[in-house]
């Protein structure tokens, strides 16, 4: 169970013809990656919802202090992509360093996180199409507008089309998803770049007064609700003042989702011994400086009790007079979710796709398109189960889900530099994590507590689904590993 695949190994896997991938990306491809997922319903919605219960005008702190969270685990992301060049981002890391059976839980737990990220976003997706159609009168009838419209029976129609399209990009070849990922993130980020150059002129200096406001008490949660760390410690966590910016970092936290991503796209890499610590860390630089600034313009344009939870960047102008600009960060919120479902999908099946080569799901999965080189079998059976999820299921309850499998594999990742520096250390390291091991013990120091501070439900669904494929490792992959089989 706990038997590790060497570097080298996993290194020689990806040159057998019917299992490789074709290399096409560059470092500049990497970033857009990077830029494309990570920039998503955070910085249109969350920026709101933060400032107006929780951090005030000090969300531009909170936006910091999870962006260092997110760069701590970066550098180790960093150091094992560098190193270990292949499909699969944090499972490959852990069959590397841990072992099978914890390559395997972290490989399901991002089989889950990549799935539901995507549907999820999908579905924000079509809300978004929604409400520009009825800008220009446009109605779509309810039964196709999803189960959180129709009354009864729904189905999301247009959440459905949208996986399916990005299905048959990713089937077709790696290249034409990057070119389609670079304009949209062009849009995206003009739109964001918009809002900060455009919301200067607006800013009122009154509005940043506190700029931390007074704490107050949480109401007190109960049961399945309340945070798993004020059921185990007796910790309260307050809204404002110091700790409600910490508060805020748990939460803003969803908006840097999607780095790890790049990781996945190693083996897809031109030169990945340096490019990959270019493309996490420049996109996470990047994103993490557009966040703050965001911040500190809508919360300088707005009072911060005033600001809108569903859509806060559009309505600040909207409270300034001038609608257009409302108009236009829809359309680029619309726009840009498509890179976000996009990447994850993509991310999802570089997992599933390293698995199965690996023999730990079924070996059918690993054959590559003989034309695009792409891995088509894994890409069509999620996108259209994806797809499906997200034409019938409402799941945003489920939506921090994905906080906790991302937090999970960055304690993973952090663990396995921390054991491959000790059992490896000639191994040649492109790109090296600075100050191991305090670094590595400080991100998975606060990776578990923002882990903590999400609900106890959320724990409970996750032990369900990591029970669940505990039991499929047993039944099915622990028999027909290849590795295993290379040993016995």
């Amino acid at each position: 169970m706990f038997r590790t695949k060497s570097v080298e190994q996993s290194i020689r896997d990806t040159e057998e013809p019917e299992h490789a991938l074709k290399k096409s990306l560059s470092a500049l491809d990497l970033t857009v990656f990077g830029v494309g997922v990570i920039i998503g319903t955070g910085i249109f919605v969350l920026t709101g919802q933060v400032a107006k219960e929780t951090a005030g005008p000090a969300t531009a702190i909170a936006f910091a202090v999870a962006g260092i969270v997110c760069a701590l685990a970066a550098l180790c992301y960093a150091e094992f992509a560098s190193t270990v060049p292949v499909a699969g981002s944090a499972y490959t890391f852990a069959y590397a360093a841990l072992g099978e059976l914890v390559a395997w839980i972290i490989g399901w737990d991002l089989v889950l996180e990549f799935a539901l990220g995507t549907a999820v976003v999908a579905v924000g997706w079509s809300g978004y199409v929604r409400s520009l159609m009825d800008n220009v009168d446009w109605t779509m009838p309810e039964v196709l507008s999803g189960p959180d419209v129709a009354e009864g029976f729904g189905f999301d129609i247009l959440a459905f089309a949208l996986v399916l399209v990005l299905t048959v990009i990713l089937v077709v070849g790696m290249k034409l998803s990057a070119r389609v990922t670079s304009v949209v993130v062009a849009i995206k980020v003009a739109v964001v770049l918009m809002v900060i150059i455009a919301g200067l002129f607006f800013i009122k200096a009154e509005n940043y007064k506190p700029f931390i406001p007074p704490a107050e008490k949480q109401p007190a949660g109960s049961g399945w609700d309340a945070p798993l760390v004020q059921l185990m410690f007796g910790y309260e966590p307050t809204n404002f003042g110091i700790m409600g910016i910490f508060t805020a970092a748990s939460i803003v936290f969803f908006a840097f989702i999607g780095f790890d991503v790049v990781a996945t796209a190693a083996e897809e890499t031109k030169l990945p011994q340096r490019d990959m610590p270019r493309g996490i860390l420049g996109s996470l630089i990047i994103c993490t400086v557009l966040y703050v600034a965001v911040s500190i313009v809508v919360t300088g344009m707005q009072n911060y009790r005033e600001l809108s939870v569903s859509a806060p960047l559009a309505d600040a102008f909207k409270s300034t007079g001038h609608p257009f600009y409302a108009g236009l960060i829809s359309f680029g919120a619309a726009v840009g979710l498509t890179t976000v479902c996009m990447i994850l999908l993509l991310g999802q099946t570089r997992v599933f796709f390293a698995m199965s080569r690996d023999g730990l799901l079924p070996r059918f999965f690993s054959k590559t398109h003989p034309r695009f080189r792409t891995p088509y079998r894994p890409t069509i059976l999620l996108g259209v189960l994806i797809a499906i999820i997200a034409g019938f299921t409402s799941i945003e309850e489920l939506a921090t889900l994905v906080n906790i499998g991302t937090l999970f594999a960055f304690v993973v990742v952090a663990l396995g530099v921390l054991v491959l520096r000790r059992t490896q250390p000639g191994l040649p390291r492109a790109f090296r994590t600075p100050w191991v091991p305090l670094l590595p013990i400080v991100s998975v120091a606060a990776s578990v507590w923002l882990m903590l501070n999400l609900p106890v439900e959320t724990w409970v669904r996750f032990g369900a689904w990591m029970a669940l494929g505990v039991l499929i490792y047993f039944v099915y992959g622990r028999s027909h590993s290849l590795l295993g089989k290379r040993g016995r």
